[in-house]
């Protein structure tokens, strides 16, 4: 990928957008860019040298292998958004991976350590990328209290409108949704089994609330999803 490439993805994110184009240039030398197709692993949590990661194009999911060798997904990561270690912290002990799922992804990478070096030069930058991760933290723990405090229908349906309303598209009086998840994927993102999510789509789409398809889920009204 050429430098000028590697530029504009750059200039672009909103977390490098007021950097200087010589500090960007500099950028561009200490930062590795790839891309990758659907199913791809984009990168495993116990590699060697530990980087922090930024989705440029499309969409990855986070699996967590749990002790029994089970895969569950603990995060759906989206365009702009963060992820590997966002805490500064390496760590060897972790076992997840991260997954493209949609056709095209590209990501830009660093070091752990080439990172901490441009955010002690740069405090604004710092401060910056310390909101990214908080606003990340804030969104993780709804979705934990959701789990403590909600049925699974109520996860669900929460769940469902929340990625309705990030990434939906409003055609006419519907809302049109993207469907790459499987019933076990949305089941492991709201801690249930997967003929329990099925049910519930089911009987949502027997109230008239959506109807849903492996390629596209459309809702009539979100405010009365539930």
């Amino acid at each position: 990928m050429s430098v000028e490439v590697k530029y504009w993805y750059l200039r672009n994110h909103k977390l490098f957008s007021t950097l200087s184009n010589a500090d960007l240039t500099d950028l561009c030398i200490i930062t590795r860019f790839k891309e990758a197709e659907r199913g791809e692993i984009i990168y495993f949590a116990d590699e060697p040298v530990q980087r922090i990661y930024f989705l440029k194009k499309g969409m990855i999911k986070i699996v967590e292998v749990d002790e029994k060798g089970e895969e569950v997904i603990k995060d759906i990561i989206q365009q702009g958004d963060l992820f590997g270690e966002i805490t500064l912290a390496a760590s060897n002990e972790k076992h997840e991976y991260a997954q493209a799922i949609t056709k095209e992804v590209a990501i830009c990478s660093f070091k752990l350590e080439d990172f901490e070096h441009l955010l002690e030069k740069d405090p604004a930058l710092a401060m910056k990328f310390y909101k990214f991760v908080g606003f990340k933290f804030k969104r993780l723990q709804n979705q934990y209290s959701n789990l403590v405090f909600k049925d699974v229908r109520a996860r669900l349906i929460s769940f469902l409108r929340d990625w309705a309303e990030r990434e939906g598209e409003q055609r006419h009086d519907v809302t049109i949704l993207n469907n790459y998840l499987t019933h076990q994927d949305i089941a492991s993102l709201v801690c249930a089994t997967r003929q329990t999510v099925t049910q519930l789509l089911n009987d949502l789409e027997h109230e008239g609330k959506l109807k849903y398809s492996r390629k596209e889920i459309v809702f009539a009204d979100l405010k009365q999803l539930g």
